[in-house]
């Protein structure tokens, strides 16, 4: 060979190198893992976003349930991986600020090992009772709680939940009682709340506005800033008296730490051109989701602002997770 076609080929050979380093990921299925059960409000966040991102990069992207503790067992899964984009988590706040507080042995540091992408989407909460209960107003179930200490129940979806944790709140900020009602997730809330087994819940605005709009079950109360669109009618907290009880329940996707940094920022600009998607938004803010798309950096801030809420809230309601 001579030097020139030596040359020429050492060039085409190292050309060919950096296509294939470029177009490397994804070279095998990417995984959206969710550390929940099928059927709640993360695993359609995750269904959501895997075909258009399937659709954006080629490949094959899948959604895997790995649920238990909490969403720390799937969590831990994705904090153990390799940073190379094939294994993405994506959860509902709770592995990210909840769980650290509430659980002895936690598998991950919720904010050294993962890699922020972005927080998708939120939904306030919304307090509902049966359409049958005696309750018609929040002046009413307050003066029924202020009579009556610890009578009144309140389910959720699970201990530490956003559901638990507004109720815990809404007790701290107005002087109530009440009975903690915990489940294992949302289905089966539902199904003893239309069957008049447990009184009211602070449930995800997404989760209820179904049952809402059947006519099966009574708004109250929502913890948005300002009212929802979806609710108009529908008071907030605040606009009641009740401070600093704006919760809001979030989705959110991430890396193992130490993602490539053009991997993450093309990730992340699918993610939003999916969340703005005109076949995704209109039915996510119809299910009562609003689209936040925070940048990796904000996200970050957001995680450690609601890192040290719940942490506090927790202490102070020395609530536990068994």
């Amino acid at each position: 060979m001579t030097h020139t076609r030596m040359l020429r080929w050492l060039l085409a050979a190292a050309t060919l190198g950096l296509a294939c380093t470029a177009h490397a990921w994804p070279d095998k299925p990417v995984t959206l893992v969710v550390p929940f059960p099928p059927g709640g409000s993360t695993d359609l966040i995750a269904r959501t976003l895997a075909p258009k991102l399937q659709e954006k990069f080629g490949g094959t992207f899948i959604v895997d349930n790995k649920a238990g503790a909490t969403g720390t067992i799937g969590t831990g899964y994705v904090a153990r991986a390799p940073a190379d984009g094939h294994t993405l988590l994506v959860s509902s706040l709770g592995p990210f600020v909840i769980a650290p507080h509430l659980l002895s042995k936690v598998p991950y540091d919720a904010l050294k090992d993962l890699d922020p992408i972005s927080v998708a989407v939120q939904a306030p909460n919304v307090l509902v009772v049966p359409a049958n209960s005696p309750h018609k107003s929040m002046a009413q179930v307050l003066a029924f709680a202020k009579a009556n200490p610890d009578k009144m129940t309140f389910a959720s979806s699970g201990n530490g939940s956003s559901d638990h944790l507004t109720a815990e709140l809404f007790w701290l900020q107005t002087g109530t009682t009440g009975v903690h009602v915990p489940y294992k997730g949302g289905g089966p809330v539902m199904t003893d709340l239309l069957g008049g087994q447990v009184d009211a819940s602070f449930m995800n605005l997404n989760t209820a506005m179904p049952q809402i709009l059947a006519g099966k079950l009574r708004a109250l109360s929502i913890t948005s800033a300002k009212r929802s669109p979806l609710l108009p009618a529908v008071p907030t907290l605040e606009e009641l008296g009740i401070k600093d009880a704006n919760v809001y329940s979030w989705q959110a996707i991430a890396g193992p730490r130490g993602l490539p940094a053009d991997l993450k920022a093309k990730l992340h600009a699918a993610i939003l051109a999916a969340l703005n998607d005109p076949q995704v938004k209109p039915k996510l803010l119809e299910l009562g989701f609003e689209i936040v798309a925070t940048t990796p950096e904000q996200f970050s801030a957001y995680q450690a602002a609601e890192f040290a809420r719940w942490k506090k809230l927790i202490e102070t309601r020395n609530i536990k997770a068994d």
